[in-house]
């Protein structure tokens, strides 16, 4: 792959995460000059794939659920994998909204009796092949930018259950500000399902961590414990271990 190539892709899986662009920040991070991003990014827009701004640029349209899976594909099905290893037979849990959360559902082959109350409709698609599992599934307003249930309805549902496992996400993390994300209906749904769950377990690629969301969801002490990936670094990880009980990388 060329580096102009690997460049593009670098672009768009963080326009796919981050919502907007800056063309300094960009040059920056990949220690190429202005013109160059500039150049990038107009060869982008002529493929349709953004939009440029002044100083930046932005999606053409928000990106739908099944292009973000694709984001940091690798990583959250490791992810995934390892907090689906959390989940026993006959367990009660909760899955939140969110492109690697509803991973899980598909690395628990071989649980059986297992009961899950989520939001996630994309969690559908990689549950209904288990015929062990037992979905509640919540009403309330669609959300098409999350593929979830939302609103008054949706808390209702949640909080007539308790759960030993709550598996929440994030847009991002920090150990001073905690989870964070940009939809304040999300936000209200993963913290009704904490107060309902013994153990809450933030499940968030390394890339989330250090940027802070608009709304505010948990504290870092309200949680059992954070799976996220190795490109988290050593540093980081030990800054969070400082607030978080269990931090666990794959």
């Amino acid at each position: 792959m060329s580096e102009r190539s690997e460049r593009e892709r670098y672009i768009l899986d963080l326009l796919a995460q981050d919502g907007s662009l800056s063309v300094t920040a960009l040059s920056r991070d990949l220690g190429v000059s202005e013109v160059t991003i500039r150049a990038n990014l107009k060869a982008l827009e002529q493929q349709g794939l953004l939009s440029r701004t002044w100083g930046g640029a932005k999606p053409t349209s928000m990106l739908n659920v099944l292009d973000r899976v694709k984001v940091n594909e690798a990583q959250k099905e490791r992810i995934a994998a390892a907090a689906a290893a959390l989940v026993r037979d006959d367990d009660r849990i909760m899955i939140e909204a969110g492109t690697t959360n509803a991973l899980i559902a598909k690395y628990l082959t071989g649980r059986r009796g297992v009961q899950i109350v989520t939001n996630s409709l994309l969690l559908l698609t990689y549950a209904r092949a288990n015929r062990d599992l037992d979905i509640l599934l919540t009403g309330g307003q669609f959300m098409r930018e999350t593929e979830s249930m939302v609103g008054p309805t949706a808390l209702s549902m949640v909080r007539k259950f308790n759960a030993r496992l709550a598996f929440v996400c994030t847009d991002g993390f920090t150990a001073d500000r905690g989870i964070t994300t940009r939809y304040a209906e999300g936000a209200a749904v993963s913290a009704a399902m904490a107060k309902q769950a013994e153990e809450v377990w933030m499940v968030a690629d390394s890339s989330k961590y250090g940027r802070a969301g608009f709304v505010n969801v948990l504290e870092m002490d309200d949680l059992s414990g954070i799976i996220t990936d190795t490109g988290l670094g050593s540093e980081s990880k030990e800054v969070l271990e400082g607030s978080v009980p269990v931090v666990q990388t794959v």
